[in-house]
C-alpha cells in the first residue's frame, strides 16, 4: 500500500498553546494509506486505527509500530483506505477531533460510508469505546484492544458488531475495563464477543492485529443503510 502524509498541519502543533489541544476541534495529523489497486474514480472502505498512548507526538514514525500500519510495512495489503490519525503529546483522544479528522477523509476521498470500521489499543481501544458511543451511525464494525469506557453508553452499540481482544494478565489496563462494556453491552441483549488471551499482559493487540482471521471478520460487515 502506498500512503499520503498530508499537506495540513495542525496549528496547534506545539507546547505553546493558546488554547488546550483537548479543546481543539481541528482535525488531527495522520497517515492515510490508499490500496494497491488504487482507483480514484472507485470508492473504498475505510478501516480507522487509533494508537496507544506511546505513539503521541509529532513523529509519524510511531504510527508504524504497531496495528494495521505495522502489517502494512511487512507488506500486507488492505481492501481498502486505512487511516492513522495522531494524537498529540499529553493528551487523550477527543471524540470532537477524531469527528473532524473524519469528516475531512470523507470529503476529500471517496469513501463507502457503509464500510468504515475503527479499531484502537490501550488509549486507543478508549478511544474505540467513545467514539462509537458517540457516533454509532459511523461503524459497520468496531474492535477495541485492551480499552474501556461507560458501561452506560453501550445502549447505543445495538447494531454494530463489536470484538474486545484483552490479555488476561494485564497489569496497565485490567481486564475487568473490557469486561464491565461486554457485560453490559449483554445486559442490553447487545452481541458482542470478548477475547482473552490467557498468557498475555498489555500486549493483546500483536496477536491480534497478525491474525487473518481478525481482518476477514471485520471486513465482512457493511452498515445497512
Amino acid at each position: 500500500m502506498k500512503y499520503f502524509v498530508p499537506l495540513f498541519i495542525c496549528a496547534l502543533g506545539c507546547s505553546h498553546l493558546s488554547k488546550s489541544q483537548s479543546d481543539s476541534k481541528d482535525p488531527y495529523d495522520y497517515l492515510l494509506f490508499e490500496p494497491e489497486e488504487y482507483d480514484a474514480n472507485a470508492s473504498y472502505s475505510l478501516l480507522i486505527f487509533l494508537h496507544g498512548s506511546g505513539e503521541r507526538g509529532d513523529d509519524k514514525n510511531k504510527l508504524r509500530v504497531h496495528g494495521p500500519p505495522m502489517q502494512i510495512s511487512k507488506g500486507q495489503s488492505f481492501p481498502g483506505y486505512v487511516l492513522a490519525p495522531q494524537c498529540p503529546f499529553d493528551v487523550w483522544w477527543t471524540v470532537e477531533r477524531l469527528e473532524a479528522t473524519l469528516q475531512k477523509i470523507l470529503a476529500e476521498y471517496k469513501v463507502d460510508k457503509s464500510r468504515i470500521y475503527l479499531t484502537g489499543l490501550s488509549m486507543g481501544g478508549y478511544g474505540t469505546w467513545k467514539w462509537a458511543c458517540r457516533y454509532p451511525e459511523h461503524f459497520a464494525a468496531i474492535a477495541p484492544i485492551c480499552g474501556g469506557g461507560d458501561p452506560e453508553d453501550v445502549q447505543v452499540l445495538r447494531d454494530i458488531p463489536i470484538w474486545a481482544f484483552h490479555g488476561a494478565k494485564d497489569e496497565v489496563v485490567p481486564l475487568s475495563e473490557s469486561q464491565k462494556m461486554i457485560d453490559a453491552l449483554t445486559e442490553h441483549d447487545i452481541k458482542a464477543k470478548l477475547t482473552v488471551y490467557p498468557e498475555a499482559d498489555h500486549d493483546s493487540w500483536t496477536e491480534t492485529y497478525d491474525n487473518p482471521e481478525f481482518y476477514k471478520w471485520l471486513y465482512s460487515w457493511e452498515k445497512k443503510k
